[in-house]
Order: C-alpha cells, then sequence, then structure tokens
C-alpha cells in the first residue's frame, strides 16, 4: 500500500461526506486506503459513511477521545508507505494528493510536508507557522497579523516551524523513528509538537505553496476560551511549552 489516508471527525456530517466525495476515484485505488476515524458522532455520521461510502474503513469511538489518540489509531491501522492526515472540513482534488505523494518520493529526507490552504473565496490561510509560542497566541487572540519569514529551497518549498495538522502527508519511516502523536494533547498544538519532533530526529518538514487543498476551517475555539474545549486547548498549550521548555517564540 502507498498511501493510507486518515479522516477525523466528530459530529460534521455534512463536511465528511463533503470531504470524502472531494477524493474521486482515490479511495478505489489499489494503492490507497481511506481510514474514517469517528469521535462519538450522534448526528448520523456513521449512518452516512455506511450508506454512502460502504467500502472505506471506519473506526467508531464511543466517546470523544481528542484530535492526536483518534489519529493515532488511523496511524496504527494504516499500511501505506505514505500516512495523509486530513481534516474532516478539507476539500481535495486527486491531483493535490497525488503532487504531495510525488513531492515526498523525490524528496527522500522530508519527513513530512504540507500544501496551502485555501478558504472557500481562495484566500490563502495562515497554515505555514512559527513556533506557537505566547506572543504569538496573544497576537491570534488580538486579530494582530504576524508576518512570518522562513527559509526557501530553490524549488519554492518553504521551511516553517510547524504546518497545521489540517493537511499533513507523513512518511512511514519518520513514523517509526519519533513514534505517534502524543496524546497528552487533546486538541492542539498537537501538530506543532509532532513537526517539531520530525526536526528534532533530522527529517525535513516542508510546506509547498504550489500544491493547494481549500479548508473550510471549523475552528472549535475560536473566542471560546472558557468553554470545555478551550480549557482542553489552553492546557495542551501549557502542556507543549512545558515539554519543550519554551514559553516565547
Amino acid at each position: 500500500m502507498k498511501l493510507s489516508i486518515v479522516i477525523l471527525t466528530c459530529n460534521q456530517r455534512d463536511f465528511t461526506r463533503q470531504c470524502l466525495a472531494s477524493l474521486g476515484e482515490l479511495p478505489e485505488r489499489a494503492d490507497v486506503e481511506t481510514i474514517i476515524i469517528d469521535n462519538g458522532s450522534n448526528d448520523g455520521t456513521l449512518d452516512m459513511l455506511r450508506d454512502d461510502f460502504p467500502t472505506i474503513r471506519v473506526i467508531a469511538n464511543d466517546r470523544n477521545r481528542g484530535v492526536a489518540a483518534a489519529r493515532n489509531q488511523g496511524i496504527a491501522a494504516a499500511t501505506g508507505r505514505y500516512v495523509l492526515l486530513l481534516d474532516n472540513d478539507t476539500i481535495v482534488t486527486p491531483e493535490a494528493i497525488d503532487a504531495l505523494v510525488d513531492y515526498a518520493d523525490s524528496h527522500p529526507d522530508v519527513g513530512l510536508c504540507g500544501s496551502r490552504l485555501v478558504d472557500a473565496d481562495g484566500n490563502t490561510q495562515d497554515s505555514c507557522k512559527p513556533y506557537p509560542g505566547i506572543l504569538n497566541k496573544v497576537r491570534n487572540v488580538l486579530g494582530i497579523k504576524d508576518t512570518h519569514h522562513f527559509p526557501t529551497d530553490p524549488d519554492g518549498a518553504v521551511e516553517p516551524c510547524y504546518i497545521i495538522g489540517a493537511c499533513q502527508l507523513i512518511r512511514r519511516e519518520a513514523i517509526e523513528q519519533i513514534g505517534p502523536l502524543d496524546e497528552a494533547i487533546f486538541y492542539g498544538p498537537e501538530d506543532a509538537d509532532y513537526c517539531l519532533r520530525m526536526t528534532e530526529a533530522g527529517w525535513r518538514v516542508r510546506y509547498l505553496p504550489h500544491i493547494t487543498i481549500t479548508h473550510l476551517w471549523q475552528r472549535a475555539t475560536t473566542r471560546r476560551w472558557l468553554s470545555p474545549l478551550g480549557r482542553k486547548h489552553l492546557a495542551a498549550l501549557l502542556y507543549f511549552w512545558r515539554k519543550h521548555r519554551r514559553y516565547l517564540r
């Protein structure tokens, strides 16, 4: 198996249907498998998956296990040389996914890469990120845009600190070396943690602006820091900063 596509969903039936439909014929290819991890949905998602996508493998949790733990279930079940983590609110094309795999094939020192993400209007999202320290989080809350300047390879690939988890293509050898996502992080910044561990282990992380995927970005914690999920996100940030011994940049 060359490619395993792992998609996490929780009570977003219509987004999940749209994402899976955008895969086109990819799930039917002999070298591709698609795995859905459902984190305790009660909105009819499982019925939709059974009726509309009967050939796709579904792992159904009876509760929300968090992003890292659920994605680890998908990674553990995957058999592909590459694992593509996708948010269920993405709209992809088979050509974009093939381009990510082709880049990874031709750059064996890249452990993780991701595409440019755009919103429904075609505006580029800020998915190529610096270290998520306190200063950057304060800017995000205040709506202050931070200009990032990252090294760029001759072929245009960008070297960020991390790429958000909405679209991450990960090499199997890198997964075997650094292990699974950190399940102590329930929701964010498990993506930053994984990219940092990747580079610390000697693998390169690359953002590919010439490949585009649409991300409708259902951000769960926007302006809801006192909600249960917002508190879990804050606890995850504190854990992440302590783990990496860096609170600022």
